[in-house]
């Protein structure tokens, strides 16, 4: 038996050894078929950077966030690591049942240490398959996240971790009966009734019981080895690699997510001008060879998890885009084709093959074949991704947010976006309208710009317009950028006319640009017509500095003078021009309505006095919450009006569900599946609540649609409203302010903008 466990051993230890370092191999030469990156962009910061990867690891960050699943896969990650010298101890005892590891062997804190690890990576591995057994996807409905994921690859890996974790604490045991160690009830403080019972054996019978634990640990983690290494496309596998890398090259050294500004358009590592693009420029992904060395990162990393596809909006609602699926469909095609194009094949942008005959006659016919499927097609056109799939995507970020090894789902969604839309001109019919009004108009409505000032008229006192009133922003604390919806949207208009008068009543400076103020372009960005953003965003920031006063000692910033604010009601608003607009020249400090209202209530400026009576819950804006962090402020100004009472949905904060509107399908009709913000009004309305709030212009429309839809069928109360926090603050501050309390009024902090 010994020899035979000390034979097979030894061939399996070389042949996936060698296997193995194959594998990295190719999957190092695979990833450089990818697109550069632009200098220092994933390699800034290296100490960072290697501080997010422990933090990340250690802490299991995204992963505790789903409670027992992240404490039972920590022991399993951890206990994969941390328990290497375990082969090395098993091997020895192939030709030696009583060998243990050299100075350490019998240390007790390392036999403490092996025993609670091993064991937990046992239960941690028993509740992990305990719970895929009771999310099973054969069930009817979406409902399990590992609906698409791989059973078989994922029963294959857990019953390899099961029978490693068995024979560690095998071994381990029967290392404490065969050594006797004195004391050995604390160092094998849970193996002890094992060890105990050991001890009754023979000699003999304790020998060929470790030959036989020892040979099936090397047998069982070296036929894993040699599996994966077979199949480099095993995510359930291969994460445990690549997920290290994958984060240490995340976008934000610190660990933020991929989320809040878009990428720039880039093609061969380099940002595209524009004004004078590259003739060899490459407009978005159209071959999945086009996506970055990071994007293919991404997609062999991918776990199956799900976790993502639990979250999605798109999915959730019986649209055909899992965000999960469509990294795994990336990650299939890009290995199949993988031959193809490590022997040089590859089209131009004439679809010409760049290869020649011979480069290609012995490239497997299954990869060829790989190689003519387009990219973005529909099923009937042997497609990798389904434009329905593509076009399904809201960017609400839950994907990202949720990701335990950090892909960034949204930056190749859009990058395929960007193809379609610039080179196919392929997009919903009903965006082209939108897209033109912005070309012509400036507004997704397409009005005229004059008509950005009718909402002044409707208030009862004067609100500066730079270049019209006021020479520049000098002379007031605020620019407030009120936003397409929020100057020419009737609901949204609300929000508004409340916003400034609440302003006007806590005695805050503020103008606005009036008809100088375009469209910020996050609609046309993130539909993936990036020229029109460039465009817009570029007039916008020329407006901005202009209104701001350009820097005289340093021309070619071209940056405001002085630190003035901007603040926004729209998310998105918020979003591109704090986030985005750097890429263009642009550095503001932009902060929402809703942390200005705080910081004034918090400065009693605003007195919220007036009771508003009723139950309300808050809907979190996609672009507000998972992409700019900010969740609070809106819930402390509710939590400042007397009367309300609030509850929240049990989709709220990092996890808050889409109203639907964001990626631009604010402006396509939703024809697959229940409409997202019928799918969120029902969440909202099952709490009885008598106000859904929110803090987005393009939330509000959403929801009070929707909200409007269910009172004419009957499915809501008539008194349910839909109103922005700012007119629940104002209904509640009507009442005269108090100028000696607000005088009394500790000064509190500024509240932090995006930068």
């Amino acid at each position: 038996m010994q020899l035979a466990a000390i034979i097979v051993s030894l061939v399996l230890i070389v042949v996936g050894v060698a296997l193995f370092t194959r594998a990295l191999l190719q999957i190092y030469n695979f990833m450089r078929l990818g697109q550069d990156v632009p200098a220092g962009t994933r390699t800034d910061e290296p100490v960072q950077r290697t501080v997010t990867v422990v933090r990340e690891f250690l802490g299991h960050t995204r992963m505790n966030r789903w409670g027992i699943v992240g404490v039972a896969h920590w022991f399993v990650a951890v206990g994969f690591f941390s328990l290497l010298l375990t082969i090395v101890n098993a091997v020895g005892q192939l030709f030696e049942a009583d060998w243990i590891l050299p100075v350490i062997g019998d240390w007790a804190p390392y036999n403490v240490f092996v025993e609670f690890i091993g064991t937990m990576t046992v239960l941690g591995i028993l509740t992990l398959i305990v719970i895929r057994q009771l999310s099973r996807p054969d069930r009817p409905g979406r409902k399990s996240r590992f609906a698409g994921s791989n059973f078989g690859q994922a029963y294959f890996v857990e019953a390899v971790i099961l029978i490693v974790g068995v024979c560690i604490f095998m071994l381990h045991a029967l290392e404490g009966a065969q050594h006797h160690v004195d004391g050995y009830e604390s160092s094998f403080f849970i193996s002890y009734p094992v060890v105990s019972w050991l001890e009754s054996l023979d000699v003999s019978t304790l020998q060929n019981l470790t030959y036989f634990f020892a040979g099936l640990k090397i047998a069982t983690s070296f036929i894993w080895m040699i599996t994966v290494a077979l199949k480099t496309d095993m995510g359930v596998a291969w994460h445990r690699f690549l997920a290290f890398p994958n984060i240490w090259f995340k976008r934000n050294a610190k660990g933020e997510t991929a989320l809040g500004a878009l990428l720039p358009m880039t093609s061969g590592g380099k940002a595209i001008d524009f004004t004078d693009p590259g003739e060899d420029d490459v407009f978005g992904v159209s071959q999945v060879e086009q996506f970055s060395w990071k994007g293919l990162l991404d997609f062999s990393t991918c776990t199956e998890c799900g976790r993502c596809q639990s979250q999605c909006p798109a999915w959730n609602t019986g649209k055909p885009l899992s965000p999960k699926l469509l990294i795994m469909s990336l990650r299939d095609h890009a290995h199949a084709k993988a031959p193809y194009l490590l022997a040089g094949g590859g089209k131009n942008m004439e679809g010409e093959e760049k290869a020649s005959a011979e480069q290609l006659a012995d490239v497997p016919a299954a990869a060829l074949a790989e190689a003519e499927r387009p990219l973005i097609g529909t099923f009937e056109e042997n497609g990798v991704i389904d434009p329905d799939v593509l076009w399904s995507c809201t960017t609400c970020g839950a994907c990202v947010e949720q990701c335990p090894v950090d892909i960034e789902h949204i930056d190749h969604i859009v990058d395929m976006r960007r193809y379609q839309v610039m080179i196919e001109s392929a997009f919903p019919s009903e965006a082209g309208t939108m897209l033109k009004n912005l070309e012509k108009k400036g507004n997704p409505w397409g009005l005229a710009k004059k008509q950005r000032l009718e909402w002044t008229k409707e208030v009862d006192f004067e609100i500066p317009v730079v270049g019209r009133d006021i020479e520049d922003l000098s002379e007031v604390e605020y620019l407030y950028w009120v936003g397409c919806a929020g100057a020419l949207e009737d609901r949204a208009k609300k929000t508004t006319k409340a916003f400034a008068e609440l302003l006007h009543m806590a005695g805050v400076k503020f103008a606005i640009m009036g008809g100088d103020e375009k469209c910020t372009g996050d609609s046309a960005r993130r539909l993936g017509n990036e020229p029109l953003f460039q465009e817009l965003g570029m007039e916008n920031v020329a407006a901005l500095n202009m209104a701001f006063g350009e820097d005289d000692e340093d021309e070619s910033t071209k940056k405001p003078k002085s630190a003035k604010k901007i603040v926004a009601t729209c998310p998105h608003c918020l979003n591109t021009i704090g986030n985005e607009y750097p890429q263009l020249g642009g550095d503001y400090e932009v902060i929402h309505h809703t942390q200005l209202l705080q910081h004034l209530i918090d400065e009693g400026k605003l007195l919220p006095v007036t009771p508003v009576d009723g139950l309300i819950t808050y809907h979190d804006p996609c672009y507000l919450g998972r992409h700019n962090k900010i969740y609070t402020p809106p819930r402390e100004i509710m939590s400042a009006v007397p009367g309300l009472r609030q509850q929240e949905m049990h989709r709220h904060k990092e996890r808050g569900f889409c109203c639907g509107a964001g990626g631009a399908r604010m402006w396509m009709e939703e024809r697959i599946g229940k409409r997202i913000n019928n799918e969120r009004v029902d969440e909202a309305l099952s709490l009885n609540p008598d106000i859904v709030s929110t803090a987005c212009p393009f939330c509000l429309v959403m929801l009070t649609d929707s909200v409007n839809g269910k009172k004419n069928d009957g499915q809501a109360k008539e008194s349910v409203q839909v109103v922005d926090v700012a007119q629940l603050l104002l209904d509640s501050v009507r009442t005269p302010v108090d100028p000696a309390g607000a005088a009394e009024a500790e000064s509190e902090p500024e509240p932090e903008p995006v930068k």
